[in-house]
């Protein structure tokens, strides 16, 4: 019996995660690389600020933060890599953590960090693993509906759950689904 490397974009994607926490433990001040700025703390100019568009989904304000994300990215993660493949999933995350940075900064006054936009992106997602071309799932129809459901329910409630990466996430996820199915 042999252990098996069998997802590394999640695998990857979540020791980035794991090592950002641990080091914010250690480093004051470095987690502030792992957050995206809101409308009007973001400066053209700086180029750390480009790169938060991308990096804040590496950073978690909390243990149950962090492993709640981790906890679901490596349960979905190794399905969606053995569908879709390991490179077009790393091609998903990185696109879903710039759109909800970009538009986080653009209409947002709060700063955003973690992973859970892409959690959504891989919740939608996983319901087309057995989608076959030109159908649309039931359980996606389901999850999506469910899913926008509690978001919309919990974006009343005054927090700091950025139910907005969410729902984009979630979009991208749909999105992303719809485009990529068959193409494997």
């Amino acid at each position: 019996m042999s252990l098996r490397f069998n997802a590394p974009t999640s695998l990857w994607f979540s020791l980035l995660c794991l090592i950002v926490f641990v080091t914010g433990l250690f480093i004051p001040g470095i987690h502030s690389l792992f957050i995206a700025p809101g409308a009007g703390g973001f400066s053209a100019r700086d180029p750390l600020d480009w790169v938060r568009l991308v990096s804040h989904v590496a950073g978690h304000a909390s243990w149950d933060h962090l492993i709640g994300n981790l906890s679901f990215i490596l349960l979905l993660g190794p399905i969606l890599e053995e569908k879709y493949g390991s490179g077009p999933l790393a091609f998903m995350i990185l696109i879903t953590a710039l759109i909800i940075g970009a538009l986080n900064v653009l209409l947002l006054p709060t700063a955003l960090h973690g992973a859970s936009g892409i959690v959504f992106m891989c919740i939608l997602l996983a319901s087309f693993t057995n989608a076959r071309s030109g159908e649309i799932p039931v359980t996606f129809i389901l999850v999506a509906v469910l899913y926008l459901s509690r978001e919309v329910m919990n974006s009343m409630h005054h927090n700091q759950i950025s139910q907005f990466a969410h729902l984009l996430g979630g979009a991208c996820g749909s999105l992303f689904g719809f485009f990529f199915n068959g193409k494997r």
